[in-house]
């Protein structure tokens, strides 16, 4: 796959990621956390606001992929 498709790819699944996630992290918290004191609020969203970046890691690695062989 020509890398021009490649991170084309990459960065339309990056950003269908980052708005699936903060529609589902925020639909989370208002189902949840509505009764929730002040630091669970932050503890939750200080960790959902750090764990998109794990599946981003993986399309970002995928997106650089490895060098072709020119031969």
């Amino acid at each position: 796959m020509p890398v021009r498709l490649r991170k084309f790819i990459g960065m339309i699944a990056l950003v269908a990621l980052v708005i699936v996630y903060a529609i589902l992290s925020t639909a989370i918290a208002v189902a949840q956390l509505a009764e929730s004191g002040a630091f669970v609020h932050l503890a939750y969203f200080l960790l959902t606001g750090l764990l998109w970046i794990v599946p981003a890691m993986f399309i970002i690695r995928w997106m650089i992929g490895k060098p072709q062989d020119p031969s």
